[in-house]
């Protein structure tokens, strides 16, 4: 397979802005792949089964969100951990982390796949779904959840590949499968009609492609990660997980938000309403994933740059970031306000769902403005993550994804009785971004560089 070969080191001495690009597009481009299959399920399952299934797959969103909040961090702080090896030069060291890892996303993916099967009937009441919609929930996440362990892997497996140079690998991976899924959606649901069991199935074979494909990575002759059985000091994985919390805490809250937002909505507006937010989030899906790929794929570089020690292309690249996550959002913002109808007629028949249509596009006035901030409080967020420094990205994190939001909604909730409650969303990105911007003026390149220096010659390091 014809894929691309690692620069030896390309984040450490490559030109700025081609070095940005080559590790950027890929990961925007398997993001955008990634985005696109989700996108096209809810299409096929809006147009073809209608509003009452696009609710009842939502309502099981905050639960398989909260078990890839897990995947996330493990998968992310331990690639974090391998970036700072090798720009430190320590190969072996970055494949004992790559390895352990990945044997505990297996164990992990094992466990909770049979726990959430065992648990169906309460996980459907704790996620507060009404009896009514147990049936068509069912329907979908009896097969959905299975395929979730080849989710776990890819996602783990993906980032290390980035991490060791082959980002068209893995960009090509998440775009086949994004192909795969789309080709399927269409058999599945409009040829063969099978319903929501055709949208799990298109997903869950597009992961288990994703998966074949990244495969080829283990026998590139180039790689200079390579995994084995044999492994000690376990005590690394959980130091990965607290490097890579920010991530799980940003999952999590995504799942316990799309609970509280689930809950008032189904008290105010029934099936339609999460219908309706269900709408908005697939809009505000596009957008989120464009800002985790340029400050994911920062984070591989700035990890590196760390490691080595220099600060000053650590300011470069965030420079780069900081103009592509400006120029993103300007078009985002622009869609939304002028073309949210449209955007929003892709997914369901506006006459027949008209009901549907007016409360989605109220919905959207409320939350655009929060793309004004997401962008470059992610991209912070992802940089202390990359310098190590897990309390501060944390705290960023904590703050936009749940304290802030989840405060707000609840307390607009109370103190409003229509739908006004919804703009809680971006006050809380708001607030988020000053905290943000706070942090970064006392974290910045040239501040923990130094300050890590210190550390080690006093013989301490930030990551015992």
């Amino acid at each position: 397979m014809n894929t691309d070969s690692p620069a030896d080191n390309d984040a450490l001495e490559g030109p700025i802005v081609p070095t940005f690009i080559r590790y950027m597009m890929p990961s925007l481009l398997g993001m955008i792949a990634m985005t696109s299959g989700s996108l096209v399920d809810g299409m096929f399952i809006g147009n073809y089964e209608g509003v009452t299934a696009l609710a009842a797959v939502n309502l099981i969103i905050p639960i398989t969100t909260l078990l890839f909040g897990v995947s996330m961090m493990i998968s992310i702080g331990g690639s974090v951990r391998g970036g700072k090896y090798l720009g430190e030069e320590n190969t072996p060291a970055a494949s004992a982390i790559f390895s352990k890892t990945l044997m505990f996303m297996v164990v992990y993916g094992l466990i909770v796949i049979a726990l959430g099967l065992i648990f169906e009937t309460k996980i459907f009441v704790s996620l507060g779904a009404d009896e009514t919609l147990f049936p068509v929930m069912s329907e979908y996440y009896r097969i959905i959840f299975p395929f979730l362990f080849f989710q776990f892997i890819v996602i783990q497996i993906y980032f290390f590949i980035r991490l060791d140079g082959f980002p068209n690998l893995a960009a090509l991976a998440l775009a086949i499968g994004a192909a795969v899924n789309i080709i399927l959606d269409y058999l599945f649901i409009a040829v063969y009609g099978w319903g929501l069991t055709g949208a799990a199935l298109a997903t869950g074979l597009s992961e288990v492609m994703s998966l074949a494909v990244m495969l080829f990575y283990f026998v590139h002759p180039q790689r200079k990660i390579s995994f084995g059985l044999r492994q000690n000091n376990w005590r690394e994985v959980f130091q990965a997980a607290y490097n890579g919390i920010s991530e799980f805490i940003n999952e999590v809250s995504g799942a316990l938000i799309g609970f509280i937002f689930n809950w008032m909505l189904i008290q105010r507006a029934g099936v339609t309403g999460v219908a309706a937010i269900t709408l908005v989030n697939y809009l505000l899906f596009v957008g989120f994933m464009a800002y985790f790929a340029i400050s994911d794929s920062i984070q591989v570089i700035i990890s590196q740059n760390f490691g080595a020690r220099n600060h000053e292309r650590i300011h470069a690249f965030l420079r780069i970031a900081g103009i592509m996550i400006f120029g993103v959002s300007a078009v985002i913002i622009s869609l939304l306000v002028a073309g949210s109808e449209s955007l929003i007629g892709l997914f369901i028949d506006v006459e027949r769902d008209s009901e549907t249509l007016a409360l989605a596009l109220e919905f959207v006035a409320y939350i655009w403005p929060v793309f004004i901030f997401a962008g470059f409080t992610m991209l912070i967020s992802g940089y202390l993550t990359a310098v190590h420094r897990p309390f501060q990205s944390a705290l960023v994190a904590s703050c936009r994804s749940l304290i802030m939001p989840a405060g707000l909604l609840i307390l607009f909730y109370m103190l409003l009785s229509d739908y006004r409650f919804v703009a809680a969303i971006s006050v809380a990105e708001a607030i988020s971004f000053v905290l943000a911007v706070t942090l970064y003026l006392y974290h910045t390149p040239t501040i923990i560089i130094g300050s890590d220096q210190l550390a080690r010659k006093s013989g301490s390091s930030i990551d015992d």
